[in-house]
């Protein structure tokens, strides 16, 4: 199938996209399915072969493609809204390893720590990903969480229902946060996130590899 659903409005895409998982497990066989959709790749697909310009770049399931990607072009792909990418300083201090992101001092859990340290990463810059859902504005997270903390001003605020995301800048960069609802963060307001330390991802700044999965 090559881009079946491509010229189909948004909810008959997705009525088709059951409709199809449907005759997969009646047929019970091999379908290969072309798309450039990253939802439709996700909720259809057992194994995954991403490509960019041709060149085979991870072939996975859905899970590990989003949890462990080889590289960022993977990382940034699978995932939405995409995983925010920050360049990131290596520093170790009496075997503890955080990333420097500006004035932010963003702590990294041992086992992730320790890769580095084996690769010969410190003093060297490397690539933070950190997606969406797991940046927080939560008091509650805030407080478990101090050593992973950034403060940013808002620029925009997206309410969908169920999850807001919110847009901001740091570093240079521009980041999604994933939150409740319920914030009461605006546009114009300054306002702390952290970062889930055991989702965070580490690449390669030259080749684009992951580091820590």
């Amino acid at each position: 199938m090559d881009e079946p659903l491509s010229n189909l409005d948004a909810k008959l895409r997705g009525q088709m996209r059951i409709e199809i998982s449907k005759l997969h497990q009646r047929l019970g066989t091999t379908i290969i399915y072309v798309t450039h959709d990253q939802t439709e790749a996700m909720t259809l697909g057992d194994r995954i072969v991403v490509m960019s310009a041709g060149i085979v770049q991870q072939v996975d399931t859905p899970k590990a493609l989003y949890d462990t990607p080889n590289n960022l072009f993977v990382a940034g792909f699978i995932g939405s809204p995409q995983m925010n990418f920050l360049d990131a300083v290596v520093k170790v201090n009496g075997g503890k390893v955080s990333l420097q992101v500006g004035p932010a001092t963003i702590a990294l859990p041992d086992r992730k720590g320790k890769k580095l340290i084996d690769g010969g990463y410190e003093g060297k810059t490397v690539v933070l990903g950190i997606r969406p859902e797991d940046v927080h504005d939560e008091a509650e997270f805030l407080a478990k969480s101090p050593d992973t903390v950034i403060e940013a001003t808002i620029r925009v605020y997206e309410m969908l229902g169920a999850e807001a995301n919110l847009y901001f800048d740091y570093e240079g960069a521009s980041m999604t946060a994933r939150v409740e609802p319920r914030t009461a963060a605006r546009p114009g307001d300054t306002v702390k996130f952290a970062f889930d330390a055991e989702k965070i991802h580490v690449f390669n700044k030259e080749t684009e590899m992951t580091i820590t999965n």
